[in-house]
């Protein structure tokens, strides 16, 4: 069956399925955005495409049309005759009923060649963090994702150092990645529609070439860093050589009454490497 919102929307009636708000379940029905989504992702022939959530399989439709192959995590297995109605006519697919929190992703990768691995994907709202990190921590091979996420929390992975949106999350994610916007998306795409609207970000991995020394204390600088974010680091960072942190402060124009919401990324790498 080709894909069309009508069709998707009868094939989601015929088997009377039930949105599930615990699996934070808002299907795309606007043709246009997911035309949009695809040709943004740059995705070819040569590209294994990493689909979560593929829902009633609108998106996942069109991926297939344009990936050598798409592997799609679906934790709802009550979509399973939705999704194999919607895709009848594709073959370069495999869906994989499972939690992707929970999945060993990259043996899973083992049993398809690929060029490249993309992350095409609308997440649910309610782990969207959760997931990326996974795929950085589980060092998923991805080159590039494409994720359809919250407005808001789309802005806090873009976010620029002394803005309200900047965090300890926005430097974790943007030290692996360079990370855009690609489009806003109107709540009204969507079936049910959410109470907010959404955002298209792109993530590309970086060629890290300013590298901390040690990921560990770096991520854990960040993260006390930010601890209490109206301190300033003078407080929040007592447990370090504060000494040391002020040297490199210094040399960049701060001082130690700085907030971490202030200082860019840089900088933080410059001082997890001198302690």
């Amino acid at each position: 069956m080709k894909y069309s919102p009508k069709n998707m929307k009868e094939n989601l009636t015929s088997n009377d399925f039930l949105f599930k708000k615990k699996f934070g379940q808002n299907f795309i029905i606007d043709e246009n955005i997911i035309d949009a989504i695809t040709l943004k992702s740059s995705i070819d022939k040569d590209t294994l495409v990493i689909e979560i959530g593929p829902g009633a399989g609108s998106l996942t439709y069109k991926l297939c049309s344009k990936a050598a192959f798409v592997l799609c995590y679906e934790i709802d297995k009550e979509l399973k005759n939705v999704l194999e109605e919607n895709l009848n006519s594709c073959e370069n697919y495999e869906i994989v009923y499972e939690d992707f929190l929970k999945a060993n992703v990259k043996s899973k990768l083992k049993e398809y060649p690929y060029s490249k691995i993309y992350v095409v994907a609308n997440l649910p709202y309610y782990i969207t963090t959760p997931i990326i990190i996974k795929i950085i921590e589980d060092q998923i091979p991805v080159q590039k994702m494409i994720l359809m996420v919250q407005k808001e929390v789309g802005n806090r992975f873009r976010a620029q150092p002394g803005t309200k949106e900047y965090n300890s999350l926005t430097i974790f994610l943007n030290y692996y990645f360079s990370i855009k916007k690609i489009l806003d998306v109107n709540r009204n795409v969507f079936l049910p529609k959410p109470n907010v609207d959404s955002i298209v970000v792109s993530f590309t991995r970086k060629e890290l070439s300013n590298k901390v020394h040690n990921e560990s204390l770096f991520f854990k600088l960040i993260r006390d860093s930010f601890r209490q974010k109206r301190k300033t680091l003078r407080n929040n960072l007592k447990e370090y050589d504060l000494k040391k942190i002020e040297s490199i402060l210094n040399e960049k124009g701060y001082d130690l009454s700085v907030r971490a919401e202030n200082l860019p990324m840089e900088v933080f790498i410059d001082i997890a490497n001198a302690l």
